[in-house]
This record gives C-alpha cells, structure tokens and sequence, in this order.
C-alpha cells in the first residue's frame, strides 16, 4: 500500500492462491493503523466487491475505484499512475524480479529494502 506520493505504507506478501481481494484488507488495516488520518484508499478495477465491502464493514472507509481504460482510447486515471508507476520502480530489483525468497517474511524485507533503496535515489 502507497499512498498519493509514493512512498510505502505497508506491504504484505501471501501466498498466489490468495486473492487480493480478500487479502488487502490486511495490508489495509495495517496502514490505517500506522496512519489513522487516511481518510480513502484508491485501488483499481479488481478490487471491486470483497476489498470494498471488507474496508468499508471493517475500517468504516470508503474505496475509490479507477476504472480500466477502454481500448484505444488514454486518459490519465487520478492517482493510479502513483500506484503503477511505485511498483514498476521495485522491478529494478534483480532480488525481487525473480523468486529468489523462501519466506514471507524475507520477501516482504526485501520488498521494503528495494522501496528504501529507489526513495534514496531521490534525493
């Protein structure tokens, strides 16, 4: 989870045969813990349903969905490119371009090692 800057909020790594749907409320929660002044989570098209009752029931938040651009067709989506554009940044990390880790917990370390690493490169 990022929010409209860039930077990482929290992150949580499972299992590929857990959907993110169901599983984002976690992420979720643990950002809103860290940061009670969100007020709102973005999230794209495949997080309708599930993520959205879940934040809502559970968080007492609302969901703003970006909807999927329609072929031939470009429009700048608000803040989704903050999202895209942040996770597109830890592809340069030959660690976590390929499955090198064993655990969770290592690749969630890692995950935050390499955002670390590309806010670094801001400065």
């Amino acid at each position: 989870m990022v929010d409209v800057l860039g930077c990482m909020l929290s992150v949580d790594v499972h299992a590929a045969n857990i959907h993110d749907t169901k599983s984002g409320i976690s992420t979720a929660k643990e950002a809103y813990t860290s940061y009670p002044s969100i007020q709102k989570f973005c999230a794209d098209a495949g997080y309708r349903g599930t993520f959205v009752s879940n934040v809502n029931e559970k968080l007492g938040l609302g969901v703003d969905i970006s909807e999927k651009i329609k072929p031939h067709q470009w429009e700048k989506l608000p803040w989704r490119w903050v999202v895209e554009h942040t996770f597109s940044w830890l592809n340069n990390s030959r660690r976590l371009s390929k499955d090198y880790e064993f655990s969770v917990s290592s690749s969630e370390s890692m995950t935050i090692i390499s955002h670390l690493h590309t806010l670094l490169k801001r400065l």
